[in-house]
């Protein structure tokens, strides 16, 4: 089943989204910084989120880790 029809794959792939992201703006900077507007923006704004909610986005990484470990 795609992650798009599938909740909480979706929920994985945009977590992997933003911790991928914030990790590529902390090793280089400049890969993300150039693209702040237009469609690979949105790589931008998910490292932001990244940097910014970085203690939630844990917190929701252990939260699916066990979710995905123990419930399935």
């Amino acid at each position: 089943m795609s992650a798009i029809f599938n909740f909480q794959s979706l929920l994985t792939v945009i977590l992997l989204l933003i911790c991928t992201c914030a990790y590529i703006r902390a090793m280089a900077p400049s890969l993300l910084e150039k693209h702040k507007t237009g469609l690979l923006g949105i790589f931008w704004k998910c490292a932001r989120i990244g940097e910014r909610k970085s203690p939630w986005v844990a917190a929701f990484c252990i939260g699916m880790a066990f979710s995905i470990l123990f419930m399935q």
